[in-house]
């Protein structure tokens, strides 16, 4: 470990997806005019570059949600980190325009994001991986306790660095979630590794596929194979009688504005309830109506001609899995008297969604002085940051892991500028009111 004294900044990243880029931007780009000096900040990723959801770029496939709703635009507009900054760099905004759409095309708005990125990249460090976040030792302690040290192991080298954080932003994405006692390998596959997975076996091997899930991916995973295996049998397995249809309607979209999270994180514990019940919809376990629409219309089509590739398998779970040669043996169970059955597939793909990182795993004993609600949840302020015991100064903020929270936005894009924002602000306003001298003299344009 390096004997030089430990670098400190104001912000430390974890993880470095499309959250936290927001972040770094919006640090950069915020409130200069209250502070005497600029808040510094340095973000670690794991991975040895910029992505996102880069396994789900398929052709064609749009986003979900507005081009407006990109990094920047909700908290500052005339930002140069646009979506339309970004086309106009391109030379595309004229033709975007023309399209007369909201919504890009997936890959489109990755290639923004990297844009993005490319401009922040001084700001990150890529293979590198936070081992721990920890209490300073004794004697380097102050009475304010008003840094912590975390350790960042390197890929390259295999070294390993310890750096001073005043503040703690947690960013680590999503774990994808497998059915219990199906494991991943070469022919079972979660769909956050599909092309990369599809891109190692020769497609003529693929004869019998199958994919598993009632949402968005495994709609467009399995017309995928349907398009690019025309060979193939095509098997959709979920436990739905059918496709549920998203809600995104423009009242039922209300619940992804920068107001509604104050209407959920203020509500009370009955409200939250009827707010789930009443609008997953809008996000978990959905379909585009037109991709319910056409795979229907290819089912009814292979009925018209009388020939069969397409087989949809509702009502229906995964049971297990079993390596059959180079295929695999899938055991299925359906209700109605089709009890248990057997579906050979060289490989088979599962939509099961993700689970969400507990922050407790990368805080280990530092957990301690994070509070916790009735249910065993961390306790979270309205600015996304963890509720600590008094001797616990520094602030350890979350991006994502707060739905129980500030409900269903927490952890996606609608809402990324605007909460990148508002943690930045809280960044701020505690540093300026380290920075007042006297003490009780505020700024102008700092708040408590």
């Amino acid at each position: 470990m390096s004997l030089r004294e430990p670098e400190t900044y104001d912000v430390v990243g974890v993880g470095f997806g499309p959250a936290n880029l927001s972040l770094a931007i919006s640090l950069e780009e915020h409130h200069a005019n209250v502070l005497t000096s600029p808040v510094t900040s340095t973000f670690f990723e794991r991975q040895p570059r910029f992505g996102w959801h880069r396994n789900m770029l398929l052709p064609s496939a749009t986003m979900q949600i507005s081009f407006l709703k990109d990094l920047v635009t909700f908290r500052n507009p005339v930002s140069r980190f646009s979506f339309v900054a970004f086309l106009h760099e391109q030379d595309r905004l004229a033709q975007f325009v023309n399209r007369k759409e909201f919504f890009p095309t997936r890959r489109e708005f990755h290639q923004y994001l990297e844009w993005a990125e490319a401009r922040m990249s001084n700001a990150v460090s890529y293979g590198s991986t936070v081992t721990a976040i920890r209490r300073p030792p004794e004697p380097a302690r102050s009475p304010a306790g008003d840094h912590l040290q975390v350790e960042v192991r390197d890929a390259v080298g295999g070294g390993t660095r310890v750096v001073n954080a005043r503040n703690i932003v947690v960013s680590t994405g999503l774990r994808p979630r497998m059915p219990e006692g199906v494991e991943r390998d070469e022919r079972v596959w979660h769909s956050s590794e599909f092309l990369e997975k599809y891109g190692r076996v020769k497609p003529e091997e693929l004869r019998s596929v199958a994919v598993v899930g009632a949402g968005q991916s495994a709609a467009e995973i399995t017309n995928f194979f349907y398009e690019q295996l025309p060979h193939a049998q095509v098997h959709a397995i979920l436990p739905a009688y059918g496709y549920s249809v998203a809600d995104d309607t423009p009242f039922a979209n209300q619940i992804f504005d920068a107001d509604a999270v104050d209407d959920y994180y203020f509500g009370e514990d009955r409200e939250r309830d009827a707010f789930w019940r009443y609008h997953r919809n809008t996000n978990y376990g959905v379909v585009d109506d037109a991709d319910i629409r056409h795979l229907y219309q290819v089912a009814y089509d292979e009925e018209v001609a009388g020939v069969k590739r397409f087989h949809y398998l509702n009502l229906t779970k995964v049971r297990s899995v079993e390596r059959a040669g180079r295929g695999r043996t899938v055991h299925l169970r359906s209700p109605h008297g089709r009890g248990l059955r057997k579906l050979e597939v060289d490989a088979i793909v599962f939509a099961t969604g993700y689970d969400t990182m507990d922050p407790a795993e990368l805080l280990g004993d530092l957990d301690r002085h994070c509070l916790r609600d009735e249910s065993g949840r961390h306790r979270v302020t309205r600015d996304y940051r963890l509720v600590t015991t008094p001797e616990l100064s520094c602030g350890i903020y979350l991006q994502g892991g707060t739905e129980h929270t500030h409900g269903l936005s927490s952890s996606l894009l609608s809402n990324i500028a605007v909460r990148s924002g508002e943690i930045a602000d809280s960044i701020v306003r505690r540093r300026a009111r380290q920075e007042l001298v006297p003490a009780g003299v505020v700024p102008s344009g700092v708040t408590g």
